[in-house]
């Protein structure tokens, strides 16, 4: 019997190990993978994005101002962050001593009374009361009630000594919070201060920008070369991943028209509406957005892209399996890296103005094989 059961469950030991170093090793390889499709990219936005002229080196300057922008950026949300949890622990800390100070107030008169009573029958012991009473039933019930007394004393007299440690514990900790509040102030007008001058920067160079392509015919020369960069970074990247897949977390073409919005705010340009002398239609949709906005994945997928590219901005990507992708250009900020899994309503990225844009606001563009498909179709109703 012993054996019939222990040769399957060997069977099934044999087969879980044996499956999870298969995982790992495919793990392994997919890490190893990405790792040099992360080098890929560095070298071939390099080669897109050459300095040729004096303009090139303008957008460099922009490139790198709005990532210094977007860098101090994600530090000061996180501080601010880091700043609100820690005014929450401190407001926690000083409830609990407000608390345990009226306890201890409370505790005090009782022990009072306890040490009143401890006195008046310390006047008559044990001994004394039962050597004084003629009737056993009050000898009984007089003993029973000293018991009663000299244990109701020891238990209070044990709570206020906890309430004071306590109370001696949490006011170094009261004071260390409140010195580490103010140093995260500190820290956060810092990063704010240096988010501005990130940020004159930027505008001082996007004014030189725009002098320099104010024609209508240099403005879709720019916008074609910024197209044609998407384009082969999207059929490279591709192209390196495409053995890499993406587990299975239901069809993305069965959430068609169920896809949550990316972020909040209205649609100001629409997919296929012209742009620039009406050569050009777009491929997605801007949506005007409060800078700093969140933006979240439509669907889960893994982050595909996470860098600057030229004409985009902060850039993220997301590969959702069978030939889908969604595109969120323009980010304040960036969240996630190359390699990461993301869930729907994740939050990847903040709405900016990223890539010489004048507002902020999020272009989203979703693909299928390669190809840009009108994301409106995909969303809920608003």
């Amino acid at each position: 019997m012993i054996n019939r059961l222990f040769i399957p469950i060997a069977f099934i030991c044999t087969a879980a190990l044996l499956y999870s170093q298969g995982a790992f090793a495919d793990e392994k390889a997919d890490r190893e993978k990405l790792q040099k499709v992360k080098q890929a990219i560095a070298e071939l936005k390099s080669e897109l994005e050459a300095t040729k002229s004096n303009r090139d080196k303008l957008l460099q300057t922009l490139e790198q101002a709005e990532k210094s922008v977007g860098e101090l950026s994600k530090k000061a949300t996180k501080l601010k962050s880091e700043l609100n949890e820690r005014k929450q622990t401190l407001n926690e800390l000083r409830d609990e001593r407000s608390q345990l100070n009226t306890r201890k107030r409370s505790q005090q008169a009782q022990v009072g009374q306890h040490i009143n009573a401890a006195y008046r029958l310390g006047q008559q012991s044990s001994l004394r009361l039962l050597l004084n009473q003629q009737d056993p039933t009050v000898v009984s019930r007089n003993i029973k009630y000293y018991d009663y007394m000299i244990r109701a004393r020891s238990d209070r007299i044990g709570e206020f000594t906890q309430t004071i440690e306590r109370i001696n514990l949490i006011e170094p900790e009261i004071a260390f919070q409140t010195e580490k509040l103010a140093q995260n102030h500190r820290q956060l007008d810092a990063q704010y201060q240096q988010l501005t001058q990130a940020q004159k920067k930027r505008k001082a160079t996007l004014s030189q920008l725009n002098s320099s392509i104010a024609s209508g015919d240099h403005q879709l020369k720019t916008m074609v070369q910024d197209r044609s960069r998407l384009e082969e970074l999207l059929n490279q990247v591709t192209a390196w991943l495409d053995d890499i897949k993406v587990p299975e977390s239901g069809q993305f073409s069965s959430f068609k028209g169920k896809l949550p919005w990316p972020t909040k705010g209205s649609v100001i340009k629409h997919f296929g509406a012209s742009r620039v002398t009406n050569k050009v239609a777009w491929q997605g949709m801007l949506i005007r957005s409060a800078e700093g906005s969140p933006v979240s994945a439509v669907h889960y997928g893994r982050i595909v892209f996470s860098d600057y590219l030229r004409g985009h901005g902060l850039l993220i990507i997301i590969d959702h399996g069978n030939g889908y992708m969604s595109l969120y250009a323009h980010n304040q900020a960036l969240y996630k890296e190359l390699g990461e899994w993301v869930n729907v309503g994740e939050t990847i990225a903040s709405v900016g103005n990223s890539g010489g844009q004048q507002q902020s606001a999020l272009y989203f563009e979703l693909r299928y094989k390669g190809q840009p498909t009108n994301p409106k179709n995909w969303f809920k109703p608003a």
